[in-house]
């Protein structure tokens, strides 16, 4: 269903204003797109209903909450069979924050997110290389990251933003 949902201008200015501030007002979206907030209500609950919008998340800075380690793993499935079955085993623990089912030499790449080092590795040892169907992995420590954005739908004009 939401495969034949066609997004119109109106629909890609509300997504825009929002993917730039999640916390925005249906008023004050109202006003920048020049529709009236039941409009935007509207729309919103539609895009909803269609899954195309999933929720709103918060931006932390996980440093300043003492989780100073952003880490990207490489996993080598022992067959691609055994992947739905790692994925739960890795959904369980809270260190593993994004999963991807990936092509080339891994089967599943996931990020982390931990205190330091050795909260890493004890993730990684006492926890994620358990796991049966895992073969092994590859960790690399994130430095820093330059950016993380979303995808701009569209340029948001003079008029709108």
């Amino acid at each position: 269903m939401a495969r034949n949902y066609e997004l119109d201008d109106t629909d890609r200015r509300i997504l825009a204003l929002l993917i730039d501030d999640a916390k925005m007002p249906y008023t004050e979206i109202a006003r920048k797109v020049h529709v009236s907030g039941g409009t935007v209500h509207v729309r919103m609950a539609r895009l909803e209903e269609l899954g195309i919008v999933q929720g709103a998340t918060l931006k932390i800075d996980y440093q300043k909450l003492g989780y100073g380690v952003r880490a990207f793993l490489g996993i080598y499935l022992q067959k691609s069979s055994v992947y739905e079955s790692v994925v739960a085993a890795l959904r369980q623990i809270p260190e593993v924050v994004s999963i991807d089912f990936t092509t080339g030499a891994y089967g599943i790449f996931a990020r982390l997110i931990c205190r330091d080092t050795n909260h890493l590795r004890e993730v990684l040892h006492e926890q994620i290389q358990l796991i049966e169907g895992i073969e092994r992995t590859e960790t690399l420590i994130s430095l820093e990251e330059a950016f993380n954005r979303p995808i701009q739908l569209q340029e948001v004009s003079e008029d709108v933003g």
